[in-house]
């Protein structure tokens, strides 16, 4: 399907929120920039073609035992391609037969997004990966490298409503929207983001992650955010770790957007195609890690992927 989106503005209101001719709540969010159809259709071929010729190996492993493994996934690769390849890994020393595992992507990241990457070995690990995602019992963090104006927070956390707008396109909702219904018939769900800034403009450092439920600002999304600044002001680079409560489509690109600080390379989230005179391949956003129970033996597990090259140089790390 196409990415675009309704353009014009809202026609009517109510005390609930913006509403449209239609009864269909109206989205807080941008439309999908005209460019990006382009240059997502040009990542979706470079990313096939790097897709077909990906190997897994040993160094993209970060942890297995007999029931998961844990992959490094890098950016531009789909997690259908990583699924298919995991079957190298697991291939048993020749004249022992051993049967093929029950596969399944536990989690599933954008194409373009690198970092941990569970795949689960049996039906039943399986099954309990989706109950421990759907109650919310998987910590997970990610590492975002974004532009815009210089937050005036060091903490936030964004709740609104998500949903696919008219003409399919992910978008941020208000959070008294939740619950209501969408063309399509889908509706509007809830969202909930938790941010820390690490650096912005090289001034800052990298930090271990923290318990983010006490403190910081707490933003209840029902209207449009009002962007400040421009020009120079609005250049600043800036490192945050985000800490997703939810595991809606899109996510965190859509509340750095919100917040005024599109992730880099995210073009249809209004990041930035060009940084520092480097054209980006794609959106700078990296699964940083994930925690959880284990689902057979009980054991609390801390998953942490390598940080890609673009954050280790945003955040002046020499390893």
């Amino acid at each position: 399907m196409a990415d675009s989106d309704e353009s014009q503005p809202p026609t009517d209101s109510s005390q609930n929120g913006l509403t449209s001719l239609d009864n269909y709540p109206v989205p807080l969010s941008p439309p999908l920039p005209a460019i990006s159809k382009q240059i997502e259709l040009s990542r979706a071929m470079t990313a096939s073609s790097k897709s077909s010729l990906f190997s897994l190996s040993t160094c993209h492993v970060i942890y297995e035992d007999q029931w998961l493994i844990a992959i490094n996934k890098p950016q531009g690769i789909y997690c259908e391609t990583i699924l298919s390849s995991v079957p190298t890994l697991l291939k048993p020393p020749q004249g022992v037969h051993v049967s093929v595992p029950e596969l399944h992507l536990a989690n599933r990241l954008d194409r373009d997004t690198s970092g941990v990457t569970i795949i689960t070995k049996s039906h039943k690990v399986a099954s309990k990966f989706v109950k421990a995602f759907t109650d919310h019992e998987v910590r997970k963090t990610y590492i975002a490298l974004c532009s815009g104006v210089a937050p005036k927070w060091n903490r936030i956390t964004v709740r609104s409503g998500h949903g696919r707008s008219k003409f399919g396109a992910w978008r941020v909702y208000a959070a008294s929207d939740v619950g209501r219904k969408l063309p399509g018939g889908s509706v509007v769900r809830d969202m909930e983001t938790s941010f820390e800034v690490l650096s912005v403009n090289g001034s800052g450092t990298f930090r271990d992650e923290s318990e983010i439920n006490d403190g910081g600002d707490v933003v209840v999304v029902e209207e449009r955010a009002v962007r400040e600044g421009s020009g120079g002001d609005a250049e600043s680079e800036i490192i945050v770790r985000a800490y997703p409560r939810s595991g809606r489509t899109h996510q965190i690109r859509l509340h750095c957007q919100y917040l005024g600080i599109s992730i880099v390379g995210d073009v249809k989230y209004e990041g930035v195609c060009e940084w520092k005179e480097v054209a980006r391949e794609g959106h700078a956003l990296h699964a940083e890690s994930l925690s959880f129970k284990h689902p057979i033996t009980g054991d609390r597990i801390s998953l942490h992927a390598p940080l890609p090259s673009w954050a280790n140089k945003a955040l002046q790390l020499q390893h």
